[in-house]
């Protein structure tokens, strides 16, 4: 698989040079998916790649990695990638400010973070508050769907994100050293990150879990232009082919899904790996089918609401497109 880091200033480089997102994509025919880190829940899109799901609906996929909150959606609308793979709030935030993006087809239909301590440091009971006030907590960046949750959360747990504790934000490798170095008693942090931590004795395992607390969450799902869907509908329909198929691969073929795995963190160690897969079978992370739920959309929203990051009423329809399912 071809995976690329970009830095956003060079690709915004790119934008100011004058091409056109119609330009941009008539020069080059690859689909460019840009994801904010590299995760272990974006598996069933790196095994449609790995696999030729993807070749055999004749497009090329590639993926770019931007670690920055709101990075990836920023790509998509300048029209230097084809989809980026996120929560569908992104395309809310983005109607709020007069684009058009549609979520077209589910991956992660679980929130893929979990909230976990520093050893030696653990609740009583589900006395989070207790537990985290006063604490320093790394998580994503502002912006980005864990950086929602978290503070979704402090509310729900009458904390407030500002007083009561000391937000941290990072990327999935600063919040690990963070964590290890002292800088932070807290982490929120997905696969496979946190079993890397629990085996490094960083961190435990973790006191809260998003997959099973929350339930049904529109987590990452793949999110287009509207005018993509409108120029060139046939494409988009392809990639959603691609990408159910890549679903069930994932939900059925367990020993396939490990050796892409294996390929795309080749340095973790494999009962590591092995174990993080299980994680992730046993919280049912992955949707079954790539369809975008009214529940699933509604968790995501009411996080984001929660945390003041969207402040706008926004329907289903108006950031999400199924008829390609």
């Amino acid at each position: 698989m071809d995976r690329r880091t970009f830095s956003i200033a060079a690709l915004a480089a790119t934008a100011w040079a004058g091409a056109s997102p119609g330009r941009a994509f008539a020069q080059n025919r690859d689909l460019l998916v840009a994801e904010p880190g590299h995760s272990l829940g974006y598996l069933p899109l790196y095994a449609g790649i790995a696999n030729g799901f993807f070749r055999d609906e004749g497009l090329a996929v590639k993926v770019i990695t931007v670690e920055s909150g709101a990075g990836h959606t920023n790509l998509v609308l300048t029209g230097q990638a084809f989809a980026f793979i996120g929560g569908p709030e992104h395309n809310a935030y983005a109607k709020a400010k007069g684009a058009e993006l549609r979520a077209v087809v589910n991956c992660v239909n679980r929130g893929n973070v979990y909230f976990t301590a520093r050893t030696g440091l653990a609740p009583q009971g589900r006395q989070f508050d207790a537990l985290l006030r006063g604490k320093r907590i790394a998580t994503g960046y502002y912006g980005g769907t864990p950086h929602s949750i978290t503070r979704y959360l402090l509310a729900q747990w009458k904390l407030d994100a500002r007083r009561d504790v000391t937000l941290i934000e990072s990327t999935y490798g600063g919040i690990m050293a963070a964590v290890k170095t002292g800088n932070a008693d807290a982490a929120v942090i997905p696969e496979p990150i946190l079993t890397q931590g629990i085996r490094q004795g960083i961190w435990q395992e973790p006191f809260f879990s998003i997959p099973q607390e929350l339930g049904d969450y529109a987590y990452s799902c793949i999110n287009v232009r509207k005018d993509s869907i409108d120029r060139d509908p046939a494409q988009v329909a392809g990639f959603v082919r691609a990408m159910v198929k890549s679903l069930r691969y994932v939900r059925e073929n367990r020993e396939g899904a490990l050796a892409v795995a294996r390929k795309e963190f080749p340095t973790m160690a494999a009962e590591d790996l092995t174990a993080t897969l299980q994680r992730a079978y046993a919280d049912q992370l992955w949707s079954s089918d790539g369809r975008i739920s009214a529940t699933a959309l509604d968790t995501c929203l009411r996080v984001v609401r929660s945390a003041e990051l969207l402040k706008t009423e926004v329907a289903y329809g108006d950031i999400v497109d199924m008829r390609f399912l």
